[in-house]
């Protein structure tokens, strides 16, 4: 959703690399795209609803159209459609977010979290980070970049660990939002290109939601996973 608007650090290659590693498979993969004032779409006939990053300007001028989707959006992520949302996508589906300014950009209120972003546009959270996971039921560390000025508060599940990098917040102990339908996360680079784990989780999902039970072929990651160890062993000083 808004790949035109909402794609910071090439954001939009995310569904890219998910195109990508299901034609390796021979699974079948069609995206469609929604843009601003586009005819909403029924939602829950799709396997996943992606929202990239954007800066408070892009923020703002999707806010009023993102809210016309609510009822689409909500109806599809209760029938188990999977959401996976970077930065603005997801400061957007909170309760709210608070600009540098001080005004109110109203979210979905899908999930239990706030953002508010610093009255000082020079107070931002821009890093390399890295980041703990266990979200495929292994310990994962992933990586990614971060540049966001909002600081977001009231994350009970997360999607993990910071062991390098600030988070929700500055400094933070904890990076994005997790359910097993929900991956919500500040990683852009694109994200999905160097942590292929995450790929795999959401492709799985979407397959198991149609009965399929049989595992993913594995494909060769030796490339991403030698890029993400010289950023681990960089950043942890390993």
């Amino acid at each position: 959703m808004y790949g035109d608007m909402l794609d910071l650090y090439g954001d939009s290659g995310n569904m890219e690399i998910i195109q990508y590693r299901c034609r390796m498979r021979g699974i079948d993969c069609t995206v469609d795209g929604y843009s601003l004032g586009s005819e909403i779409p029924d939602l829950s006939k799709y396997d996943l609803i992606y929202i990239g990053g954007g800066a408070d300007l892009e923020q703002q001028h999707i806010s009023a159209d993102l809210l016309r989707c609510r009822d689409s959006i909500k109806a599809a992520y209760e029938s188990g459609v999977f959401l996976f949302l970077i930065c603005g996508g997801y400061q957007l589906m909170f309760k709210y977010y608070r600009d540098a300014d001080g005004n109110d950009i109203p979210g979905l209120g899908l999930f239990d979290y706030c953002t508010v972003a610093p009255s000082s546009r020079k107070m931002r959270c821009i890093s390399n980070i890295v980041v703990r996971t266990h979200f495929t039921g292994k310990e994962v560390d992933i990586v990614g970049f971060e540049n966001h000025g909002g600081q977001t508060q009231g994350v009970r599940t997360p999607l993990g660990e910071v062991l390098f990098g600030n988070g929700n917040c500055s400094r933070s102990k904890y990076e994005g939002y997790f359910e097993k339908n929900v991956i919500a996360t500040y990683m852009h680079g694109p994200c999905l290109s160097k942590n292929p784990e995450i790929s795999d989780y959401m492709i799985s999902y979407c397959l198991k939601r149609h009965g399929s039970d049989d595992e993913l072929a594995p494909l060769d990651d030796r490339l991403e996973n030698e890029c993400r160890q010289v950023m681990l062993d960089r950043l942890l000083k390993k």
